[in-house]
């Protein structure tokens, strides 16, 4: 949502923990697995993602301050997956700040935003939020002296050519999705359904038991709540699209499911107030107010009615790297809910 990360939820279910250490380790990238599929790494192990919401890469490019800011967000990510080794890592939205980027190809930023963990050989999947495919805006100082900073356009040998590559346009979310997931065998991002609006990055993942391959410990759900070039809803299509995919994949609600979506709901302007909030239900930083979705369309009443639903991340003012750590689940068994932390 803005420069700092956020995350809500319905019960206790996540670790957080930020680490100021610098670590670089480069290790052979492995092969997207068949179906989006995950997989613990050893049975009996924990199934441990790593999230990253509102790194904000490319904010105030021009300035001093903006690159300095990439440099930072890239050391912290990269201490984080050193010390926690996490198996997958979700990118929570507002990856990149499009509305301050110069260059058309808002890519190479994002590009540069995932290295960590595509240099480590880490599997990861994305969400979009309302900055990430947001329309430029011009700063006010680019007409006084000394007028226009210089532009950078992409160097040799990128993802992108041509003069028609150094404008500012703005680079839409489908743009963006396809470059992730063409470029990245890594990548576990997926399109949305071509008739759902907006519907570029809705879609599901499941963990599979280490035990049992063919049986699914949790579901991982990913709904594009919208800003940018989309309305700030998650919509009622999007909530209609939830509860049939769940009551395919997921029938007697025995398989825990996560949520994942960047602007919180409406609900959160109760639940978190900038003052008198109850730690530790949503965190302990709690430096801004919550900037919610523009209205509620039902999504939020399927998730309080359904008992599967273990916990709802959302990004928002709080922890922007965290650590989600699904404990060991039996096959389709009522899990442990992990306790969670904000240090």
């Amino acid at each position: 949502m803005t420069e700092t990360g956020q995350f809500l939820f319905f019960t206790s279910c996540l670790y957080i923990i930020i680490y100021p250490l610098i670590i670089s380790v480069v290790v052979a990238l492995p092969t997207k697995a068949e179906g989006y599929d995950l997989r613990p790494g050893a049975a009996g192990a924990p199934f441990k993602i790593a999230l990253f919401a509102d790194l904000h890469f490319g904010e105030a490019e021009s300035t001093d301050w903006g690159p300095l800011q990439d440099v930072n967000s890239t050391r912290v990510m990269s201490s984080v997956l050193d010390h926690e080794t996490p198996e997958f890592v979700i990118y929570l939205g507002d990856v990149i700040t499009a509305n301050n980027i110069l260059i058309r190809n808002a890519s190479l930023y994002w590009d540069q935003a995932i290295s960590p963990t595509r240099a480590r050989g880490i599997p990861w999947a994305s969400v979009f939020g309302n900055h990430d495919d947001a329309a430029f805006e011009w700063p006010i100082e680019w007409f006084s002296a000394p007028g226009i900073p210089k532009i950078h356009c992409p160097v040799a040998n990128s993802s992108c050519s041509g003069k028609e590559d150094c404008s500012f346009q703005g680079t839409q979310r489908l743009e963006l999705m396809k470059n992730e997931i063409e470029l990245n065998m890594l990548s576990h991002s997926r399109y949305g359904p071509k008739g759902l609006w907006p519907s570029v990055s809705n879609y599901v993942l499941q963990v599979l038991s280490s035990e049992d391959p063919k049986s699914a410990v949790a579901f991982l759900y990913f709904l594009d709540s919208g800003g940018g070039s989309y309305p700030e809803v998650i919509s009622s299509a999007q909530a209609e699209w939830f509860r049939l995919k769940a009551l395919e994949i997921n029938p007697d609600s025995s398989v825990p499911e996560i949520i994942f979506w960047h602007i919180p709901s409406r609900a959160y302007e109760k639940v978190a107030p900038k003052f008198g909030i109850h730690k530790p239900c949503v965190g302990s930083l709690n430096e801004e107010q919550v900037a919610p979705q523009e209205a509620e369309m039902g999504m939020m009443k399927l998730l309080a009615k359904r008992k599967s639903a273990k916990c709802c991340d959302l990004s928002y003012e709080f922890c922007p790297y965290c650590i989600l750590e699904l404990c060991k689940l039996p096959s389709r068994a009522e899990p442990s809910v992990p306790i969670w932390f904000c240090l």
